[in-house]
């Protein structure tokens, strides 16, 4: 994984809204920064029942984030068509990002080889990159799912000490 105190890698990977199937534009990471601080958040994938709940857990404590003026994205290998879906199936209120080519996960260093190294996707993983694009926290998935609210927590206190860098 990512170590703290690096520069996050800039990326460019479609963006879904989840206002419909097809809201769907090109997201550059370093287009976001320095308006505060950004959450990535990794899941493995769309309509699965632990990314699924981890996703609910960041919708319901999107207030907490935007009281501070933090993006949250959560991130997968999904295809952004039906991370559109997913979104809308579930309410969120913040915008997923397709990394259907991989690059992302393997340059934040998330990868998750799936299915007996038939394909990888993201491992679960929450980074904090500051306002001045520097990775200011991590937590990476050890063993099975956490407590989301307790891991939503978490990344709601990371992203106060991002602000107070």
């Amino acid at each position: 994984m990512i170590h703290v105190d690096k520069a996050a890698p800039d990326f460019t990977v479609p963006k879904a809204g989840g206002e419909a199937y097809d809201d769907v534009e090109p997201f550059t990471l370093s287009s976001v920064l320095g308006d505060g601080p950004v959450v990535l958040a990794f899941v493995p994938a769309a309509f699965t029942g632990g990314c699924t709940e981890e996703m609910c857990s960041f919708r319901n404590s999107m207030a907490d984030f935007e009281a501070v003026d933090a993006r949250v994205y959560g991130i997968s290998v999904d295809l952004p068509y039906a991370q559109n879906v997913w979104m809308r199936e579930e309410g969120l209120n913040f915008p997923m990002l397709s990394d259907t080519n991989r690059d992302v996960i393997h340059a934040y260093d998330v990868v998750l080889d799936a299915h007996d190294g038939l394909f990888e996707t993201a491992e679960r993983a929450i980074v904090v990159i500051d306002a001045a694009g520097q990775v200011s926290a991590t937590w990476i998935r050890e063993d099975g799912n956490p407590d989301f609210e307790a891991l939503v927590s978490w990344t709601r206190d990371a992203v106060r000490e991002a602000v107070a860098r």
